[in-house]
C-alpha cells in the first residue's frame, strides 16, 4: 500500500481545483505534484497562464495560488506498481471536501481518466460536484501534444 505525502496546494481565494490521480514515483521522492521531467503539466500550466515556466516546487505554488487554482489528488493511498495508473487498486480517496469547505472553489477540473474515474466513484458521490475531464498531461498520453493539451487545457480559465 502505497501512501500520498504531498498535502493539498490551496488557499482562500482558490477558486479552480485540479485533481490528479495518485503521484507518481518521481513526485513522491520529491513530495510534490508532476515531479518527473516527462510529464507536461507544468508546460500547460505556464502556457495557459501566461507565465514563466516555474523551475522551483517554490515558482510553482507561487504560479498556482496566484491564479486561485488549487491542486492535489483524488486518491490517499493505493496499491499501485510504480507509477502506472492502470495498476491501481484498492483505493482509499483524499478527503476532497475538505478543500471545499475551506476555499471558493467553483469548477473541479480531472487530469486525466483515471482521475476522473476515481473522482466519479468515490469523490462525486460525497460532495456531488461534477468534475471536468481534461486529457492527462503525463507522458503515457503520447497521442496529445503539448499544443493540444495547452489548447484543450485552455478551457480552466473562469
Amino acid at each position: 500500500m502505497e501512501m500520498h505525502n504531498i498535502p493539498p496546494l490551496y488557499d482562500e481565494t482558490s477558486k479552480i481545483l485540479i485533481l490528479g490521480s495518485f503521484p507518481s514515483v518521481r513526485s513522491r521522492e520529491a513530495q510534490f505534484f508532476y515531479h518527473h521531467p516527462q510529464n507536461r503539466y507544468w508546460k500547460v500550466m505556464a502556457a495557459v497562464l501566461g507565465c514563466p515556466l516555474p523551475v522551483t516546487i517554490e515558482e510553482k505554488k507561487k504560479m498556482m495560488l496566484s491564479n486561485h487554482i488549487a491542486m492535489w489528488d483524488v486518491i490517499a493511498s493505493c496499491d499501485i506498481t510504480g507509477s502506472s495508473d492502470s495498476s491501481i487498486k484498492n483505493v482509499i480517496p483524499n478527503d476532497i471536501g475538505m478543500i471545499l469547505r475551506k476555499s471558493p472553489v467553483e469548477k473541479i477540473y480531472t487530469n486525466g481518466g483515471t482521475a476522473h474515474k476515481f473522482y466519479q466513484k468515490y469523490v462525486k458521490p460525497e460532495i456531488a460536484v461534477e468534475d471536468v475531464k481534461l486529457p492527462s498531461t503525463s507522458p503515457a498520453n503520447a497521442s496529445w501534444s503539448l499544443d493540444r493539451l495547452i489548447a484543450e487545457w485552455g478551457s480552466i480559465l473562469l
